[in-house]
């Protein structure tokens, strides 16, 4: 019941699953039923295009918007029939035991006849939902349009990847010792691994767990991160004694990646737009001890420079820019039901407009690393190309890396390349 809940929250009232899920998923005791619910709650969101697309024949008329946790119900069970190897007569029984538990008994017999036809009329209802690209790749047509368009000779790839679960990929904590010790930490602890062979504090679990399991967790010794976030850091050239500006801080991931780098720095400035997600940031580096008298935290738009800044300019900025988010969605299957095709040009705006604003900050000779985890070029090279026709101080600074795919400016990791996210990252110079 709490799955279809879950499914039930995103759908009609428009919440993400990370804000969303873990409150509900907090009411039930046992770590199986939450690991089933959370599967099932992603899974139906991973493929609700195509489940939506399944149903949806089978029903005389469309359910009413007071009835939406029955449509919840119908694709939690239909997750289970067609992608899971429940048996088929228990995915039917708990559906059913469901609507009554939602308050629904008539309900029941409603339930069980819809899902008992898609079992028995599953491969013709497949062959017809794979007709339509939106429901054989489960992703809304606009969305595989523009990734058609960007991507002509890898968007089914693209599309496929965002359809797998991620896994779950590790970054030790330099500060607090070596990525061979920890892996003989998680060796003790049975927990098998294996390494990236481009980054050198990775680790790539092979079966994803509780991170608050893992061994000296809650000690800052590691901290949950894709191995195409873990590039950011790698790309700002620290040094001893710079002054750095980490946009859009939150969650802090990469901000505590830049002080576990150089712990010597003369100041960091990390700065988010909420009060929620400065606090993420703050419980991050709390976690990992780097929240010192060098890292001040500030809550405020960053495009808002007059408000925060205090006139000294950075060495280095890292702008992990507002985006469309279309190269994590492996991770957040949600973006493919929240985001709308009028999204993109707003953010496109928003990221013109934190570029312009910041760039002055930034002192001669200084490097900004903008960076998204999209896979969209009109927030990517074609920002960049952008933002090089408006500024007359400004170069491009070519990534020389064995990762990503070099674009014209920049560099793009595509969902699934080396196993890692979709992520561009690109470098600029101030004359």
């Amino acid at each position: 019941m709490v799955a279809a809940e879950i499914v039930d929250t995103v759908l009609t009232k428009h919440r993400s699953l990370s804000d969303c899920a873990p409150p509900l998923l907090d009411r039930l005791d046992d770590p199986r039923d939450r690991g089933l619910a959370q599967e099932l709650s992603y899974g139906v969101l991973r493929w609700y295009y195509q489940l939506d697309a399944l149903i949806s024949p089978l029903l005389r008329r469309p359910l009413k918007s007071r009835d939406s946790i029955l449509k919840a119900l119908l694709l939690t069970g239909a997750y289970q029939i067609c992608h899971l190897r429940t048996p088929e007569h228990a995915a039917v029984s708990s559906t059913v035991e469901c609507a009554r538990q939602s308050g629904r008994p008539w309900a029941t017999s409603f339930l069980n006849g819809i899902l008992r036809n898609l079992i028995r009329q599953r491969e013709h209802l497949l062959s017809l939902a794979n007709k339509s690209d939106q429901s054989k790749y489960s992703h809304p047509d606009w969305l595989i349009g523009k990734i058609k368009k960007n991507w002509p000779d890898d968007w089914q790839s693209i599309l496929t990847n965002n359809n797998q679960q991620a896994g779950m990929s590790l970054r030790v904590n330099r500060l607090k010792g070596t990525r061979d010790d920890y892996l003989s930490s998680l060796k003790n602890m049975g927990i098998e691994t294996s390494t990236h062979q481009v980054d050198q504090q990775g680790i790539q679990l092979q079966q994803s767990t509780n991170p608050t399991l893992l061994p000296g967790f809650m000690q800052g010794k590691v901290s949950v991160q894709d191995f195409a976030a873990q590039k950011a850091a790698t790309l700002i050239d620290l040094k001893p004694g710079l002054k750095v500006l980490d946009a859009c801080a939150a969650p802090g991931g990469k901000t505590a990646h830049i002080l576990e780098t150089e712990p010597n720095l003369n100041r960091l400035v990390a700065v988010d737009i909420t009060e929620k997600r400065v606090a993420l940031l703050k419980d991050t580096l709390n976690r990992l001890e780097l929240l010192t008298d060098k890292v001040d935290i500030i809550d405020h738009d960053v495009s808002e420079t007059d408000q925060w800044w205090d006139g000294q300019f950075f060495d280095r900025i890292l702008l992990d820019a507002p985006c469309s988010a279309t190269g994590v969605i492996r991770r957040h299957p949600d973006i493919k039901v929240h985001r709308q095709p009028e999204d993109i040009e707003k953010l496109v705006k928003t990221q013109r407009n934190i570029m312009t604003a910041l760039w002055p900050l930034l002192a001669s000779g200084g490097r900004l690393v903008y960076v998204t985890c999209s896979v969209l070029k009109q927030e990517n090279q074609d920002q960049i190309a952008w933002f090089l026709s408006q500024q007359k101080d400004v170069s491009e600074s070519k990534i020389t890396t064995p990762w990503g795919r070099s674009m014209t400016f920049g560099k793009q990791i595509l969902p699934g390349d080396e196993g890692m996210d979709g992520f561009y990252y690109a470098c600029l110079v101030k004359a």
